[in-house]
């Protein structure tokens, strides 16, 4: 058996215009099922909202997302969590890096680090906070 992790972003009407932009930096798969075709519409105004979408990448990139009904309290608040995307190199994270950055605020620019030859950090149009490093191995003292 195994386990995949994926995260789940929650949004408030933004998710169909992140899940696109997810797909265009990362590329794969794009699902995005609304509440109309999934016959749970709460009013009018949500019927074209996400209620389930997902983007799969053939690199195992995977991140999921949907629109929290108006009926339901949502608090994104300021970083919750952050979105963590590792890769083997340095060009690998940059090629991601120059995509995830427009129209994101860049919170750490993308640079060698103590622990890693590439790491950066900044928040998407979004409000999502993106992690991005190269993958090295750790050797506990």
């Amino acid at each position: 058996m195994s386990v995949i992790t994926t995260p789940h972003l929650n949004f408030r009407g933004d998710a169909r215009a992140a899940l696109e932009f997810y797909h265009s930096v990362f590329g794969g798969r794009l699902v995005v099922v609304s509440n109309e075709e999934a016959f749970s519409v709460e009013t009018p105004e949500e019927a074209q909202q996400v209620k389930f979408g997902q983007v799969t990448g053939a690199n195992g990139f995977q991140v999921m997302a949907f629109d929290v009904p108006a009926s339901t309290s949502y608090d994104q608040g300021d970083k919750s969590l952050f979105v963590s995307v590792r890769g083997d190199s340095a060009d690998e994270i940059a090629e991601l890096w120059s995509r995830l950055a427009e129209g994101s605020t860049v919170l750490v620019d993308l640079a060698p680090s103590a622990f890693s030859p590439a790491y950066g950090m900044l928040k998407d149009a979004f409000g999502v906070v993106w992690v991005l490093d190269v993958a090295v191995a750790y050797e506990p003292a």
